[in-house]
């Protein structure tokens, strides 16, 4: 099942995609549940599966806005840094026995089809590509062996780098406002039967960037999770995206950087293409 945020109409709302459309679960667990979150939270997947075999959809996709995926202001996204081998040798850093973290504001996200923005301060504005666990049940000191019995589901993440200011301050080059995007929906962990196998591509305007598949990842999905409980109690709606494959643009010769105009489409097998155009500030 593909679970998603969006607006209709000015209307701010959460449901299922389908085939033929959108179901608003906001409107059919009206005074239940008020986001994608809330429903996580009060562990409501299932009844909505059942529900969505039985329905018909509410709205044509044509009229769907997507936000990023958990828009809510409570729930956190943490990222990794270097989680692919690949990447680490490209970056020339030395090897790690733990994962290196930092925090994508809210600020800094936007929704499938909805324009990125180049800072207007830098021309160094990069690209990565990212699977993204979303957390469903809560948990600290989460063992690697229940770890996934946590995560709800799978969804895509475009964090964009403003290189120079990363330099300086990784919170700043992470973060500048509506510079990465989130979504465009979570596929629910039943529908990913095999995670490792997920790969991985970026393209920017038509040419291959990165490619991966999801089993290179240095630590398990598992041994994030539990890296992550260890220092916060992990609460349904939180994000952790599992950091980029080699292919990123300042590692390149020359290199190569986003510029307005720019299409970037980060695809996952199983999942599906969150896609963006760059604007400038």
């Amino acid at each position: 099942m593909k679970l998603a945020s969006v607006q209709i109409q000015g209307r701010t709302c959460f449901g299922a995609i389908v085939d033929g459309g959108f179901i608003d679960l906001s409107a059919r667990f009206a005074g239940r549940c008020h986001s994608l979150a809330d429903l996580l939270r009060q562990d409501l997947v299932h009844e909505a599966r059942r529900l969505c075999a039985t329905v018909q959809p509410d709205h044509p996709l044509t009229h769907v806005e997507y936000l990023p995926l958990i828009p809510d202001s409570g729930a956190r996204v943490f990222a990794l840094g270097v989680a692919y081998k690949d990447h680490l040798e490209e970056t020339g850093r030395a090897s790690q026995e733990s994962p290196s973290l930092f925090t994508k504001h809210r600020q800094s996200l936007v929704g499938h089809e909805q324009p990125i923005l180049k800072p207007r301060v830098s021309d160094r504005f990069d690209f990565e590509g990212e699977i993204v666990l979303v957390i469903g049940k809560a948990g600290r000191h989460i063992p690697e062996a229940e770890a996934m019995s946590h995560v709800a589901g799978y969804s895509i993440l475009m964090d964009g780098s403003v290189r120079d200011y990363q330099k300086h301050s990784v919170t700043a080059g992470k973060n500048f406002d509506r510079s990465s995007a989130f979504g465009p929906w979570m596929v629910t962990a039943d529908a990913i039967l095999d995670p490792g196998a997920m790969r991985l591509t970026t393209t920017l305007n038509g040419s291959l960037m990165q490619s991966t598949t999801f089993e290179r990842l240095m630590w398990t999905p598992a041994a994030i999770v539990h890296y992550v409980s260890t220092f916060t109690e992990l609460q349904p709606g939180d994000a952790i995206s599992t950091g980029t494959p080699a292919g990123v643009g300042h590692r390149r010769t020359p290199p190569v950087f986003m510029k307005a105009g720019d299409r970037l489409e980060v695809a996952v097998s199983g999942i599906g293409i969150l896609a963006n155009t760059v604007q400038d500030e």
